[in-house]
């Protein structure tokens, strides 16, 4: 596990932005695995420079994302579907039909993981997936207690997730119940990991997951495990590691 440091955010965009177009030149056929949330809006604007100036293509790629709301369309403004249409998706020359977010509205919920997992495999594998911290550990929606050999699936959020969550909605009493969410056994199968994590607010679930053994009740300590996982966090949210 490679453990990198930027003095910002901006920072720490542009390094993340830089393991992704360095995929892209090698192979740019390349899977790329995305998160949703606030953290990686700054890679995500990043890739978009990049892509106007003719640094990286995006014509060849798929795309999986970590996650969805059950019971959200895609049009609905709160979807992630929706978000890495207004982030990502309309503002680079990727083909829409290799974008795979999963669906909150699938009539099978388990045929449909099963499905979503075989598109994965068939693409080849994920190159890079990239990943966020929640505040209580959690990557993709593996809340703690998930499975480290888990597989897509619907996952009913914590409290604190949907807590965390309200600020996206009108009140957390709107923030869906279940989500499908990647599992980490199949995020562990991407040939690499970029874990991003800014604030100081993770500091403390930052040393945890970093600097204790690998443990279920903390899900993204499970990237002590990968043969090759970068993290890249900002001063603050690397504030607390190597302290008692």
């Amino acid at each position: 596990m490679k453990v990198t440091v930027c003095g910002d955010y901006d920072e720490l965009s542009l390094s993340a932005a830089d393991t992704i177009e360095d995929l892209l030149r090698k192979k740019p056929a390349g899977v790329l695995g995305f998160a949703g949330g606030s953290t990686p809006v700054g890679l995500f604007r990043e890739l978009i420079k990049r892509n106007e100036a003719g640094r990286v293509s995006f014509k060849k790629c798929k795309s999986f994302n970590l996650d969805e709301y059950v019971g959200l369309s895609p049009g609905n403004k709160q979807s992630y579907r929706y978000f890495m249409e207004k982030n990502l998706f309309s503002h680079i020359d990727i083909d829409k039909s290799n974008t795979f977010v999963p669906d909150g509205l699938a009539s099978d919920m388990d045929a449909y993981c099963r499905w979503y997992e075989r598109q994965i495999r068939e693409a080849g594998g994920i190159d890079i997936q990239v990943l966020g911290l929640g505040s209580n550990g959690h990557i993709a929606f593996n809340e703690p207690g998930s499975a480290f050999d888990s597989r897509t699936r619907v996952q009913k959020l914590d409290d604190r997730t949907i807590n965390d969550n309200a600020r996206f909605f009108d009140s957390a009493d709107e923030v869906p119940e279940f989500v499908v969410t990647m599992g980490i056994g199949t995020i562990m199968e991407a040939k690499k990991l970029l874990l991003l994590v800014n604030g100081p607010q993770k500091a403390l679930m930052v040393k945890k997951c970093l600097e204790t053994p690998p443990s279920e009740k903390y899900p993204a300590s499970v990237i002590q495990n990968h043969p090759d996982a970068t993290v890249i966090l900002d001063r603050d949210a690397a504030s607390l590691l190597g302290k008692k």
